[in-house]
């Protein structure tokens, strides 16, 4: 690798980290990703323009073609999304990369068959990129309504347990022997692909955040293995970054769901399993109506908004801001508490509050605002 090629890996890693932490807040974020999407732009260009190698100018021809397509298809798709829309394209983005993944271990796994660390590496790509690609449609169909809500298959979490295990078993068989049958390795893919649909078929839509945030860290991860296999640090870099960050995300909503993250991935996910403590009643309950609602806000000094999935859903955070306005008008403090889960993906419901120009700061995080309740005068969840 020249020097000026690694130079400039090194500064889109830079932007890579800068993105990220500035993806941290609503007021940074659209910053952050404009400085990400700079640096995979630069990291693009470089390496398809600087090398030793003879390239035909037909390869060229391909590469730039493809880019073409892609980034058109895509930023059209950006451009056309509305924002109640985005769990969506999120979804199907998250596909595409597990796809790409393991489109190249297809690729490759022919041409490092006698190398036991590059074939580990490729079968590893191949798996996870067909899990992250089957996953991500089946969430996407969820999310926009085409695919039930929730598919009951009896003995669930048994059946998944056990076809994981044997997808294991077979990865572990294909490098060991050195397999170079096709078959095989398509035998592979199909397996992660089935794997990828029973994995999110039982799943409901009140869960989809967390199965988006590990797709995305799946994703992440598939991005990494191919880094190592090309032996590209920004490939490498980029994906540890994303697959970091989405564990990190998926680990935190797992938390503000009362559940651990081997829950998520081996049983009781999705699933009619109770949380622990769920059913306690911690005080007591009083019906109301809406009149009665209203009159204890407008007497109240502060209020918390806890907006949730229903929210989400009925799109209803304008009519929600229009109320935070009234009640500014007339002296209430006003907070919005945002739960982990909240909306219907990680950072959803941040999104549709600031589309309708909701102050960010107004925004608290669940761990920031979870001692202000009980010196608050009214909360509406």
């Amino acid at each position: 690798m020249s020097i000026s090629l690694s130079i400039i890996y090194l500064i889109a890693t830079i932007a890579f980290i800068l993105g990220l932490k500035k993806l941290g807040h609503p007021a940074t974020a659209k910053n952050g990703n404009l400085i990400a999407a700079s640096g995979m732009a630069l990291a693009i260009a470089a390496t398809i323009f600087i090398h030793d190698l003879q390239i035909p100018t037909s390869i060229y021809i391909l590469i730039g073609s493809a880019l073409l397509l892609g980034s058109a298809i895509g930023g059209l798709m950006a451009v056309k999304v509305k924002m109640t829309k985005m769990p969506e394209l999120v979804s199907l983005f998250n596909g595409f990369g597990g796809a790409s993944a393991a489109l190249i271990g297809l690729v490759e796994f022919s041409k490092n068959v006698d190398d036991k660390m590059q074939a580990t590496t490729i079968v590893s790509g191949i798996i996870i990129g067909a899990i992250t690609f089957s996953g991500s449609m089946i969430a996407w169909g969820k999310l926009n309504g085409s695919i039930k809500s929730v598919v009951s298959i009896p003995k669930y979490n048994t059946i998944n347990n056990l076809f994981f295990l044997a997808i294991i078993a077979f990865a572990v068989f294909t490098v060991s022997t050195g397999a170079s049958n096709q078959a095989i390795i398509f035998g592979l893919l199909g397996a992660g692909l089935v794997y990828g649909i029973l994995f999110v078929l039982p799943i409901g839509g009140a869960d989809m955040p967390v199965v988006i945030s590990l797709l995305n860290s799946l994703t992440g991860i598939a991005a990494a293995i191919t880094g190592i296999l090309y032996s590209n640090m920004v490939m490498l870099v980029g994906g540890i970054l994303v697959g970091s960050a989405g564990i990190i995300l998926t680990i935190a909503m797992c938390k503000g769901m009362n559940r651990t993250l081997g829950a998520v991935i081996f049983g009781a996910f999705g699933g009619t399993d109770s949380v622990a403590g769920a059913d306690k009643r911690l005080g007591s309950i009083k019906k109301t109506n809406p009149s009665d609602a209203a009159i204890m806000m407008n007497y109240a000094n502060s209020v918390i908004i806890v907006p949730g999935y229903g929210l989400a859903v009925a799109q209803a955070q304008h009519v929600i801001h229009e109320l935070e306005e009234l009640l500014t008008e007339k002296g209430v403090d006003v907070k919005y508490a945002i739960h982990p889960v909240a909306g219907r993906m990680p950072g959803h419901m941040n999104v549709l509050l600031a589309e309708s120009n909701v102050d960010y700061s107004l925004l608290v995080e669940m761990e920031d605002i979870n001692s202000h309740f009980k010196n608050t005068d009214v909360v509406l969840v």
